[in-house]
């Protein structure tokens, strides 16, 4: 009687698990959001609205591989602002956003797939600045600039440094340059690159303060297998060389 009441017990989560696999859709899309965020994600118009083919990058180009190869569909429009589409990800199942920082704030907030590249963080000033920081403390005397929303934003504000935010990372290129702030905290490479779209150059880095990993934030309603299927193809495209090569293009 016991043995066969665990041959129909087996069944039954055979069939259970059939059913869970079953689950998910083959023709699962995923809503993929970005921002222009040079190198990593821009719309090739320079605007703050793109779609699909006009949108290009370093992440780009990995995430369109990933899905590629993972067999997963997608749709990608490029929006503004951040605070918008970070939104959309966080509470939309079947959305996600990229290239964004994984945090221990922001754990549980999403399912990650990554990291796609990295991005160092740092205090930029004007060439001919006499500013030498050794620490983000020596940096509090200073004004900053900073973009709303981004997560360097957010860790300055964790640290207690006083700093203004613009809407667009850019912004804060020609404040720097205007004598609206002293110091730029932002990115690297992103900041220099973004500088460069401005026709600004010869900006100097007076601290390296922090650094972090950019990732695919999905929905936490994403099933685990379409996260599994995207991490794996990463994994090989970084095995192969694929992610080093794309970087290197751009950069």
């Amino acid at each position: 009687m016991f043995k066969r009441m665990l041959i129909a017990l087996g069944g039954t989560l055979v069939v259970l698990a059939g059913a869970a696999r079953a689950e998910v859709d083959p023709n699962y899309n995923v809503v993929l959001l970005t921002e222009n965020f040079p190198p990593y994600n821009m719309a090739s118009n320079g605007k703050n609205f793109a779609q699909e083919d006009n949108i290009d990058g370093v992440a780009v180009d990995i995430v369109k591989e990933m899905f590629k190869r993972a067999e997963v569909q997608y749709n990608l429009t490029l929006r503004f602002p951040w605070d918008r589409i970070y939104k959309l990800a966080l509470e939309k199942p079947g959305y996600g956003v990229f290239v964004t920082a994984r945090l221990p704030e922001r754990e549980q907030l999403f399912k990650w797939v990554g990291p796609i590249g990295p991005d160092d963080w740092v205090m930029l000033a004007k060439g001919d600045s006499s500013i030498n920081l050794s620490s983000l403390d020596e940096a509090k005397s200073y004004r900053i600039g900073a973009y709303k929303g981004d997560a360097i934003s957010e860790y300055l504000t964790d640290k207690s440094v006083d700093h203004s935010t613009s809407l667009r990372d850019q912004e804060n290129a020609r404040k720097l340059v205007a004598g609206q702030i002293d110091l730029w905290a932002t990115g690297d490479p992103a900041g220099r690159y973004l500088a460069k779209q401005e026709g600004i150059s010869g900006l100097k880095t007076v601290l390296r303060f922090d650094s972090a990993e950019l990732y695919l934030a999905l929905n936490r309603g994403t099933p685990d297998e379409i996260v599994a299927k995207l991490q794996g193809a990463l994994d090989r495209m970084r095995a192969e060389g694929f992610v080093e090569k794309t970087l290197n293009s751009y950069l």
